[in-house]
């Protein structure tokens, strides 16, 4: 567990070390670090739902996918409740859309509480979104879970079958255990910066995930995985 404070605390340190130097880059510094961080949290993304899929007690999603609008994941959700209250994150979003993957468009996570189980720093967290309103409501400027659409935990293990019934179903993953952190009240709001370095011009999540325009090679491999587990 130090371990992973240490980790967690130099995360947050390194953050506020690059915003600190943010206004001396270049913009085309600038851009460049967007599109290599855009692309780091595509691979994370990447791994996260593999480990979801490969998981024996992840059934509801392996079995569930295919109702869904949409699909969040975010590789490492962060408490730094040792330089401010609250907790927060990065991730992605694929939107379904006529039956196949778009995406994906760029989120930051946050909320003003600590939600985490204790002893718990960091989680992976994918959010199945089942509803048009919730889709709907993530690809607006700001979207609060809970708020703009009701969240549930999602079931594992033993009670993987369970129905369950929300515009979003939420699956954390914490070093081996499960409900990591409570999600509700988090803000969810769209990143500029990694979608237009990510594409190459200045988009909405509307474009990228609604309209499946523009798209780009470097997601390819995030879209086959999860179109695969669709099936």
């Amino acid at each position: 567990m130090a371990m992973i404070q240490s980790e967690t605390r130099r995360q947050v340190l390194l953050a506020l070390g690059a915003l600190a130097l943010g206004g001396c880059a270049t913009p085309a510094q600038k851009q460049a670090d967007a599109l290599s961080d855009a692309e780091k949290l595509v691979a994370e993304a990447q791994s996260t739902l593999s480990d979801f899929m490969r998981d024996p007690d992840q059934t509801w999603i392996q079995n569930n996918l295919g109702r869904a609008r949409g699909l969040l994941v975010a590789p490492q959700i962060v408490r730094a409740g040792f330089i401010f209250g609250g907790s927060g994150g990065r991730a992605v979003l694929l939107g379904r859309e006529r039956g196949a993957w778009n995406g994906p468009a760029f989120y930051d996570l946050a909320t003003a509480s600590v939600g985490f189980q204790a002893g718990i720093d960091v989680s992976q967290v994918i959010i199945v979104v089942m509803t048009e309103k919730a889709m709907n409501g993530l690809l607006s400027n700001s979207f609060k879970i809970g708020g703009d659409a009701s969240i549930a935990a999602g079931p594992v293990g033993a009670g993987a079958s369970s129905t369950v019934t929300a515009d979003l179903i939420a699956f954390t993953r914490a070093k081996g255990v499960y409900g990591g952190v409570n999600l509700d009240g988090t803000v969810i709001s769209p990143s500029d910066s990694r979608n237009a370095a990510f594409y190459g011009r200045n988009v909405t999540a509307t474009d990228v995930l609604i309209r499946g325009n523009p798209k780009s090679p470097r997601s390819s491999a995030l879209i086959t995985d999860v179109t695969r587990a669709t099936r």
